[in-house]
């Protein structure tokens, strides 16, 4: 049976053709690098890609030639922090064309940083609503972290600086106060992160040895390094742990989702082991005052009671028969040493002592007189 037919390099030329006659421009396009590639001789190769509801829907080539790839790898490391990679959005402007031999094509010239960090900021901002809604921005606050927290589970990558420099800073701090540190390994940056500190947070939880606080940390990173702790799942597994999570990502422009629903944040690793510190110094502190008041009011107590000694002291020598004596008084007894207060006590006869300060008369009554 006879069909008309074309072969395969005129289908491919009217497809160029095509393509050419209905983009005859540049054009912008979004789309996600799937994977990139730098070659030796400069060229930089993309696969770029766009997902659907079921996966995903498109997939196409692209290349930044050599002589423009520093030139915008450049300017998108500057606005973001790190070089282009597989993974992230981006609106890039390109030429299209059409080989009969390799197919479609994308020549990029040019890439707007901007797109990058507001589709992340976009998604940041419906995740945070979207933990609002679902109640999950106030439940660590509502935690109470022990006044003397000692056994602290780290979730960190193994060998992070910013891990290095918070046990540095807490193991060696000045006043000699000790914990114990236990670290949990995740993966603090890409797509795998946020699936890893939630299994970290899973076996801190799960572990036998009971905890006082979780410490998320990394130590500094680029925005879209950082982007992770922004996951809605990682979020809410932060939002209902047990314990009081607290973060020091490292970031100075940034405040994350993971910042906002955990019991505390700090900018930094050191700062954070500053923030344990200073609950031991608070103590501390608040032991010296109690034992300044304990040693002021006994001090105070004992001064009292020396002041009352003294003066009943003084009165004890101010009622002093001695004292008296000295002034140039004295004192009559009987025989047998009773003090005579009257005239009308002494009968002619009778034996009565006359004392002095410097010594007694003995003396005999041979007449009474009475006023």
């Amino acid at each position: 049976m006879e069909c008309d037919y074309i072969d395969l390099l005129t289908l491919q030329s009217s497809l160029r053709q095509g393509l050419e006659d209905m983009f005859p421009e540049r054009i912008w396009v979004k789309a996600e690098i799937s994977s990139i590639s730098v070659k030796a001789n400069g060229h930089c190769y993309l696969e770029l890609s766009q997902d659907g509801p079921r996966g995903t829907v498109a997939k196409a080539r692209a290349v930044i030639w050599r002589n423009v790839y520093g030139m915008i790898d450049a300017f998108f490391r500057e606005a973001t922090g790190e070089s282009l990679r597989s993974g992230i959005s981006v609106l890039l402007r390109v030429r299209v064309s059409y080989s009969e031999l390799y197919g479609l094509s994308l020549t990029v010239d040019q890439l707007d940083p901007d797109f990058t960090l507001g589709e992340r900021e976009l998604l940041k901002r419906k995740t945070i609503a979207r933990l609002e809604e679902d109640g999950m921005m106030q439940l660590q606050k509502q935690l109470s972290l022990p006044l003397l927290p000692y056994r602290l589970a780290i979730v960190s990558a193994e060998g992070a600086a910013g891990l290095g420099d918070f046990l540095r800073h807490l193991n060696e701090n000045p006043y000699g106060f000790a914990f114990q540190t236990d670290l949990f390994e995740a993966a603090m940056q890409g797509a795998d992160a946020p699936a890893s500190v939630i299994d970290a947070l899973d076996r801190v939880e799960s572990s036998s040895d009971p905890y006082d606080a979780v410490l998320i940390m990394r130590g500094g990173g680029s925005v879209l390094d950082l982007d992770c702790f922004n996951d809605y799942d990682m979020a809410v597994r932060i939002a209902t742990c047990s314990l009081p999570v607290f973060t020091a990502i490292g970031h100075d422009r940034d405040h994350h989702v993971a910042d906002m629903v955990a019991f505390d944040f700090v900018k930094t690793p050191t700062a954070l082991a500053d923030r344990f510190i200073d609950c031991y110094m608070a103590e501390d502190e608040r032991i010296s005052s109690y034992i300044t008041r304990l040693r002021l009011a006994f001090i105070n107590k004992v001064a009292a009671m020396e002041s009352r000694v003294a003066l009943l002291e003084s009165r004890i020598k101010g009622a002093d028969p001695r004292g008296i004596l000295g002034r140039g008084f004295s004192l009559i007894a009987d025989d047998k040493g009773v003090v005579m207060k009257k005239a009308v006590q002494v009968t002619p006869g009778s034996m009565i002592g006359v004392m002095f300060a410097d010594g007694t008369l003995e003396c005999k009554v041979e007449k009474v007189k009475l006023n």
